[in-house]
């Protein structure tokens, strides 16, 4: 799969998971260090989002704003994952005040192959948005076709409503 780098085509590894399949498996790091694998994800609904550097203007916007939108949807996980270094990711939180999602590093790509969501060119993660369900199951795709546009906030804060207990 292909997607665009201000406007140039680059190719992911691989074809991502399509909705209806299982998320597979991998680990990622949070910021105490612990490894985060696949099944600590399952459990709850899960809007997970990939970006490329925190670092830039883009994925600090995109972060944050789904920072503010986790407090809304106490039943649902909300999870942003780069392959900035966790101490990269723990000095960006805490500059940010980032506290209300997880925020896990894939530094080693785990996650990046294998859900072929790694630019191997450009060394970097893909812009994207999954939802599962509890159980893991891809619920939502959202592949944003330019890496340095924003994504659809509504379409995905809309998916994940239909997850959230009616207590949100």
């Amino acid at each position: 799969m292909d997607v665009l780098n201000n406007g140039e085509k680059v190719s992911l590894s691989g074809n991502p998971p399509e909705v209806g399949e299982q998320l597979p498996k991998f680990k990622l790091f949070n910021a105490e260090n612990q490894k985060i694998k696949t099944r600590d994800l399952i459990g709850k609904p899960t809007l997970i989002s990939t970006v490329p550097d925190l670092n830039t203007r883009v994925c600090k916007i995109e972060t944050k704003k789904f920072n503010q939108q986790a407090d809304h949807y106490p039943s649902v996980r909300f999870v942003t994952v780069s392959n900035n270094t966790i101490s990269e990711q723990k000095a960006w939180c805490a500059a940010e005040g980032v506290s209300n999602l997880e925020v896990l590093s894939d530094e080693e790509l785990s996650m990046g192959y294998e859900m072929n969501l790694y630019i191997p060119n450009d060394g970097f993660l893909a812009r994207t948005i999954f939802i599962i369900d509890a159980e893991g199951k891809i619920v939502y795709r959202q592949i944003v076709p330019e890496i340095h546009d924003e994504p659809n906030y509504i379409e995905a804060l809309d998916a994940i409503k239909k997850y959230a207990t009616e207590v949100d």
